[in-house]
């Protein structure tokens, strides 16, 4: 990309664009370039910081004019991809919220996150299918959203009641099951393939009190309580989510003393408070867990929760993360997660998915693989990617414990690699995927991403 072709991109861009814009050399451009994951490490040509919606297809239009690549960005936690010479467009600033209480929706800008969302719900007794508070409600829900309530109402995708959103050829187009159904279809789990969104409507639902939060045990104690847990959670009810955790706890001073630099269990619990079956069923696991080190379980309002199992924002970090799916846990799985308490890995998760994620109302999107009931997530963070290179190592030897008892899907939310796009969906679902993305985005400008690439007349054969 040459300076000219640049500064020409910039100066068309800065016609009529509200937010700031910023070209390498600019005071502002290092601090706004990069993502929250510091795996990337991206030199766009230009960054655009949206204000308006009229911003968002302004920079659209420019990146197709001047053949720049494209990338949006809200708040960087699922970006996984550089945008190298391209135009970077940034919607954190657009992170308006509005809440009808009557009609149990709520109507998000690009940049709101879900600490946004949860604040302006909870007056209502209303709550949204969220995950952690700091992450961007559009990537979020665009790329399926499992979340604190999902098992009980399904995933955030499956709550998508419409979105506005800005097209390939910088057309704004609004998006529901009556309206562009096709596309309607595409969002609920098809990532940013099919156009920059402008706003979201979602469903919210009636949530008084949830009992939630971590016990912890000692380590010593986790292929016992992984063994129970294979039977116990095909036997869960909806209104309870849970996850068993893996992890050496920090050895540091905001770390509670019982569990400060120790190898813990973490039993993660999200359960209805009303919902007394599901209480009964989550207290035989905490019996079997054994008394905890550290009881961390409570009956709290489902902000409070959210904020408690959330944690505070984490600073922006290298995270290299992997992910399966088993229809099957066989116990040298659980060995593998009870020896990586000894490896520079940040935690390994067993989650249990099913419920409402398995059995959709209405006609489901694409989003997930929903017949599988587990899932093993683990993580390796550190400052810089020079620093995470132990821990992608110990990730590599663990998921090759793993991935012999996978079933080769993943989850797109989730997918730290954007060569296994393909894999977070079932073949049926991705075909359909790709030909819509060669009628809505046939030049594929949307692909600094977990890209789908438009379908060929080969594919169609």
């Amino acid at each position: 990309m040459s300076l000219s072709t640049t500064a020409r991109a910039a100066d068309t861009l800065r016609a009529g664009f509200h937010g700031p814009v910023h070209v390498p050399g600019d005071d502002r451009y290092d601090a706004e370039r990069i993502s929250w994951h510091r795996t990337v490490d991206p030199y766009p040509a230009v960054v655009a910081e949206a204000t308006t919606a009229d911003d968002i297809q302004r920079a659209v239009v420019t990146a197709r004019e001047h053949g720049l690549p494209f990338a949006v960005q809200s708040t960087g936690h699922g970006t996984y991809v550089p945008a190298d010479g391209g135009l970077l467009l940034k919607t954190a600033r657009m992170n308006s919220v509005e809440v009808d209480p009557a009609g149990r929706t709520a109507v998000t800008g690009p940049g709101a996150r879900w600490s946004d969302v949860v604040a302006a719900a909870a007056p209502f007794g209303l709550a949204p299918l969220s995950g952690t508070l700091s992450v961007g409600v559009t990537g979020y829900t665009l790329g399926g959203g499992a979340g604190f309530l999902s098992r009980t109402h399904g995933f955030a995708a499956d709550a998508l009641v419409g979105a506005e959103l800005v097209t390939s050829d910088g057309r704004v187009v609004q998006v529901s099951a009556r309206e562009h159904p096709d596309l309607h279809w595409a969002l609920r789990g098809g990532s940013g393939n099919f156009g920059v969104v402008t706003s979201l409507e979602f469903r919210l639902f009636p949530v008084s009190q949830v009992l939630a939060g971590m016990a912890f045990v000692d380590a010593e104690r986790a292929a016992h309580v992984l063994a129970y847990y294979r039977d116990w959670a095909l036997d869960e009810p909806v209104e309870l989510s849970t996850a068993l955790m893996v992890m050496r706890m920090p050895d540091a001073p905001q770390v509670p003393e019982p569990v400060r630099g120790r190898p813990v269990l973490g039993v993660r619990a999200f359960c209805l408070a009303e919902a007394r079956r599901a209480r009964k069923h989550l207290s035989a696991l905490l019996d079997v867990a054994g008394p905890p080190l550290l009881d961390g379980m409570s009956e709290l309002a489902f902000a409070e929760a959210s904020a408690a199992l959330s944690g505070p924002p984490h600073p922006p970090a290298a995270v290299d993360q992997r992910f399966e799916l088993l229809d099957d846990l066989p116990d040298t799985v659980f060995s593998a997660m009870a020896g990586t308490v000894h490896a520079p890995v940040a935690a390994v998760e067993l989650r249990h998915w099913g419920g409402a994620m398995a059995r959709p109302s209405g006609e489901p999107g694409p989003a997930g693989h929903r017949d599988a009931p587990f899932s093993v997530i683990a993580t390796a963070m550190a400052g810089d990617v020079d620093q995470l290179a132990a821990g992608s190592a110990a990730l590599d030897t663990f998921i090759s414990q793993v991935r012999p008892h996978a079933t080769g899907g993943s989850f797109l939310n989730f997918l730290g690699d954007p060569a296994r796009t393909r894999s977070a969906y079932t073949e049926q679902n991705y075909r359909r995927l790709a030909e819509l993305k060669r009628d809505w985005d046939p030049a594929n400008v949307f692909r600094t991403n977990h890209n789908i690439a438009p379908a060929t007349e080969g594919d169609r054969r």
